[in-house]
């Protein structure tokens, strides 16, 4: 899949609403130090991800280098600039699910959804990932969707895990 400009979606006053949302939110946790992080969730959460738009606005608000932002936002896995799917899969590549197989998982899940690691499908449904351990070694390969962890998954599995969603 290439790599192209996703520009946001939202109508203007849904895009302004969410702006608003992430105003207030800064406000709150403007002067208790440290909080970055605790913003950039929470304005992930409202937004869905964290554009450069966004970055730059959150770093006029703080008053502090838009690097700053954005050096936060590359470094932790769990923040996104692009839009995420409705779900987020990932396979864990541990010791022990990598050992038990979880490539051939990855290699069949990016043929199944037809996307590569870090894209999300084309119909928005879900976004494929990496973890690197998601604490089921004894049970591995392992792999969650959104929250709900799957034990011994093999590639026979896969189709009939996806249809849940």
């Amino acid at each position: 899949m290439s790599e192209s400009t996703v520009f946001c979606t939202c109508t203007h006053s849904e895009k302004s609403t969410k702006y608003s949302e992430i105003e207030k939110v800064i406000e709150l946790y403007r002067d208790k130090e440290g909080s970055l992080i605790q913003i950039l969730h929470l304005a992930q959460e409202i937004y869905g991800h964290l554009p450069l738009e966004l970055q730059q606005f959150i770093a006029s608000s703080l008053d502090i280098p838009l690097s700053e932002v954005s050096g936060v936002i590359t470094f932790y896995s769990f923040f996104s600039t692009k839009p995420r799917g409705e779900h987020t899969i990932r396979v864990c590549l541990g010791t022990a699910c990598y050992v038990r197989g979880g490539k051939k998982i990855i290699e069949r899940l990016s043929e199944i959804l037809g996307v590569g690691l870090g894209e999300t499908t084309k119909d928005g449904r879900f976004t494929f990932e990496i973890a690197r351990c998601i604490g089921a070694c004894g049970l591995a390969p392992a792999m969650m969707i959104d929250n709900v962890v799957y034990k011994q998954v093999n590639v026979n599995k896969l189709e009939s895990i996806l249809a849940q969603y």
